[in-house]
């Protein structure tokens, strides 16, 4: 289904920065819009939950708003078409208040993914290759002044210099299911803090491919801010820089264009008349000669 670039479009009045603090903007098109454009179907239920199916019925996406948690994007892949009553090979989650920005950095790399087939949407990470090699999820957080953190035992974590946010990875065994049903995953992405928990999370299972979450971190660690409405980021004005987004103003005009502008003002010169016309200061003509 098409979707109209207006609707696609992510507007506001202020630039939140850093942009991990910004939360959503209530608009699903535009993480939806990449794996819509490859045709994969789009349905709903009674409730107004979508669901999107790619072709071989192998990866589905739910944008949930009715449902009973705040998992409002869950996104599974699985290795057969005819298992999608059984658990599938890797699962991830976004909630609620996750930008959506980052949700379509996902999805725009699951499209890529998926166009080059299930070797590569349905690849486990592997520290002996390089597309899937865990340390690609860091590489852009450390290149921009991330640092690596142990905040409890079999947890490495590794966050920004203000501690708003972190990625964490859980080591040792976990429960497959409780990796899709529950924020005890492999991999927990998480930014600002109300009442004692996330404002936003994201989490990941154990054989999620590692470039669809590289995608992730590369765009939650870019430093350039997210435009949001002033009124929406009432709940981390307090942490986040905003500043307001001015309209664009015209070049200053450079001695030369004011030249310009002139020359195109000046009266054009009159062509010079081919009769020569009478006047009061004109010399009386002179007499012919006699008959």
């Amino acid at each position: 289904m098409p979707l109209d670039d207006d609707r696609l479009t992510i507007d506001g009045d202020v630039h939140v920065s850093p942009r991990y603090l910004a939360r959503s903007t209530a608009i699903g098109d535009p993480a939806l819009a990449p794996l819509l454009d490859l045709g994969w179907e789009l349905s709903h239920d009674d409730l107004g939950n979508a669901y999107i199916n790619a072709p071989d019925r192998r990866v589905r996406l739910g944008y949930l708003p009715e449902a009973e948690d705040d998992g409002l994007w869950r996104i599974n892949a699985y290795k057969a078409h005819h298992e999608l009553f059984n658990a599938p090979a890797w699962g991830v989650c976004f909630n609620s208040d996750t930008p959506t920005e980052f949700v379509r950095a996902f999805t725009t790399a699951l499209a890529a993914a998926y166009e080059q087939g299930p070797d590569v949407y349905l690849a486990a990470p592997n520290p002996g290759d390089k597309d899937q090699d865990p340390f690609r999820l860091v590489t852009p957080l450390l290149q921009r002044g991330w640092e690596f953190d142990k905040p409890e035992p079999g947890v490495f974590a590794i966050r920004p210099a203000d501690r708003l946010a972190a990625l964490e990875f859980t080591t040792g065994s976990l429960d497959p299911e409780g990796e899709l049903t529950s924020r005890t995953a492999r991999w927990h992405l998480w930014a600002g803090t109300f009442i004692n928990r996330p404002v936003w999370y994201a989490t990941a299972s154990t054989n999620t491919p590692v470039p669809l979450l590289a995608a992730v971190t590369e765009a939650v660690s870019d430093p350039a801010p997210l435009p949001r409405w002033r009124e929406e980021t009432f709940s981390y004005a307090k942490r986040a820089q905003l500043t307001p987004i001015l309209p664009p103003q015209s070049p200053v005009p450079t001695p030369l264009d004011i030249q310009r502008v002139a020359a195109s003002r000046r009266p054009a010169a009159l062509p010079a008349p081919s009769v020569p016309r009478w006047s009061t200061t004109s010399r009386p003509a002179l007499p012919g000669p006699r008959r």
